[in-house]
């Protein structure tokens, strides 16, 4: 799995049975320099034809290779790709792309590898995201709980499984915004790209809170869309970002006031989703995802959290046995076992598809 802060990729390998989940080895893969940058440069839209082409292919050998230095000669019966998004647009007319040609992990590890998860729901009419929710349910769920798993990516996902008063759980799961995107956009502005985030939150530490661009920025169409819904660089990358800059410079902020009010808004508008549109307040909250490792992120949600419902409880993944940055991957080699299993993995109640359907393609060595 590599996700939309295009920073690194996550290996997850797991055991499965049914619907038990043990996750055996995790690793992570940092993306060099030049196919990071040519990675953001497409998802820019700055890429031509011929390079996105090259990009794909490339992309897939560093999977491969990666794959193969990581698991030192481990067996494998099967492998699950999400690939590298570089457009997703749920909107009608709906699209999404990954890039990582499948077939280089199939050939390197000779099993089949499960693929391009996202368009089987967005033909069904959904929004091909989000697609972790079973997973979740599985690993975090709990009879007696209402319990919201939150993970930090570049963007924010929530899977809120209510499993308070019924035999099987009520399940919720839409993207509630930005989640360190933005925060990566600054510093990486700021710094010329000699930092790509913000380590520990220092930035937002030493800044000031600007309640006005907060308040303006939380009035963003998505947050008030209900559910389904999912989004991505489209709505909250670098177009987002640019503006945003061009708004602010006038007002004197420092690059430690803009990075505090960015990690401001991911902590407020995913509170913000939370009061719109799930039906009651969790009892407990789990975050995933690299923003777990951002303290004051983590903390600036806490205080969220506590505003709205003094008694929620706010844990980590890794509080509960699963590291952080093993939980996305994890959701994917889950999915293509539901995958050969021939089973369907989507809940067209969070995705908007018309049916469930079979997620992901299978490339065979």
């Amino acid at each position: 799995m590599s996700g939309t802060s295009i920073d690194s990729v996550d290996y997850a390998v797991c055991s499965i049975d049914g619907n038990a989940v043990a996750l055996e080895k995790h690793w992570q893969a940092p993306f060099p320099r030049r196919l990071r940058d040519r990675l953001h440069r497409a998802a820019s839209d700055l890429g031509t034809s011929h390079e996105t082409g090259q990009l794909h292919h490339d992309l897939g050998r560093f999977y491969a290779d990666e794959a193969i230095h990581g698991l030192r000669r481990q067996q494998l019966d099967l492998v699950g790709l999400h690939g590298q998004t570089i457009y997703h647009q749920p909107a009608s007319p709906a699209a999404t792309f990954q890039l990582g040609e499948p077939a280089y992990l199939a050939e390197r590890l000779r099993v089949p590898v499960v693929n391009n998860f996202r368009a089987a729901d967005l033909a069904a009419g959904g929004q091909g995201a989000p697609l972790a929710t079973l997973f979740h349910q599985v690993v975090f769920g709990k009879t007696g709980e209402h319990v919201c798993v939150n993970n930090l990516g570049g963007i924010s996902n929530v899977t809120s499984i209510d499993w308070r008063e019924r035999k099987q759980p009520r399940l919720a799961a839409f993207d509630t915004g930005p989640g360190n995107l933005l925060i990566d956009l600054a510093v990486r502005h700021f710094t010329h790209g000699r930092k790509t985030f913000d380590r520990n939150g220092a930035w937002a530490r030493r800044g000031r809170v600007s309640e006005k661009w907060l308040a303006r920025w939380l009035d963003h169409r998505f947050f008030i869309q209900d559910p389904p819904k999912s989004t991505g660089r489209e709505e909250f990358g670098e177009v987002f970002f640019d503006e945003a800059l061009r708004q602010v410079r006038r007002f004197r902020l420092s690059k430690f006031d803009i990075v505090a009010t960015l990690t401001e808004l991911t902590a407020r508008s995913l509170v913000l989703n939370y009061r719109l549109h799930l039906k009651s307040a969790p009892g407990r909250v789990v975050l995933a995802g690299g923003g777990v490792r951002n303290p004051a992120l983590v903390e600036q949600i806490r205080v969220s959290l506590r505003q709205w419902q003094p008694g929620i409880r706010l844990q980590t993944c890794d509080q509960l046995g699963w590291p952080v940055q093993a939980v996305e991957s994890a959701a994917f080699a889950f999915l293509a076992y539901y995958r050969v299993q021939n089973q369907p993995a989507n809940l067209p109640s969070t995705t908007g598809a018309s049916r469930p359907v079979l997620l992901g393609q299978v490339a065979k060595p």
